[in-house]
């Protein structure tokens, strides 16, 4: 019979999320210690520090993306599903913010490397692929258009203007109005028809 867990999982991830949010990276000395339990804890939860990180990773974008789709769901027209999508990182920080801090200043493949289980391989992907789909769903709510060069603009607002905009203070509503402001004077300017260069 295996020995029972003594430790709570999802507080250690809390703890490396917000080691992560602060310093962008951990060694498993920091986290035991911030954690206060043994280094062989997180192995033997874990596998590795990589899959840990894949982890905490793994379960704040998907709250994210979880979050911003509801958002998106209940915008009341297109153009305001995009500005929804857009503001996600500060609706997030006020539920998560050490999550939206992580999420924000560092990138996923860099924190957990490229040697991870299949399984969290697998449903990082899967992250992927509904980001992309959210990304597409919006292009064709805007202008009935799914292509690439469509799905382009809606990745400037949705993901480069706020990751530009939120950098300094993803909290004060000032920054929140520009970004809204920005991404409608965006939304102004059609993508290229398909055809052209």
């Amino acid at each position: 019979m295996p020995r029972p867990r003594v430790h709570d999982l999802d507080a250690l991830l809390d703890v490396a999320e917000r080691l992560v949010a602060t310093s962008g990276a951990i060694t498993v000395r920091e986290l035991a210690t911030a954690a206060e339990v043994p280094n062989g804890t997180i192995y033997h939860a874990f596998g590795s520090l990589n899959a840990l990180l894949a982890r905490v990773w793994l379960r704040a974008a998907t709250e994210f993306l979880d979050l911003q789709t509801a958002l998106v769901d209940s915008a009341a027209s297109p153009v305001d599903a995009v500005v929804a999508a857009a503001d996600t990182p500060a609706e997030f920080a006020s539920l998560r913010p050490d999550g939206a801090r992580m999420l924000l200043r560092v990138r996923g493949d860099r924190l957990f490397g490229p040697d991870l289980p299949d399984e969290l391989a697998e449903a990082l992907h899967a992250l992927d692929k509904r980001l992309v789909a959210l990304l597409v769903r919006l292009a064709r709510l805007v202008w009935d258009r799914g292509d690439g060069l469509a799905v382009e603009v809606i990745t400037t607002c949705v993901v480069d203007l706020p990751t530009a905009f939120f950098r300094r203070d993803i909290t004060d509503p000032l920054v929140r109005e520009r970004l809204a402001a920005a991404v409608r004077a965006v939304l102004t300017v059609p993508p290229r028809e398909k055809d052209r260069p």
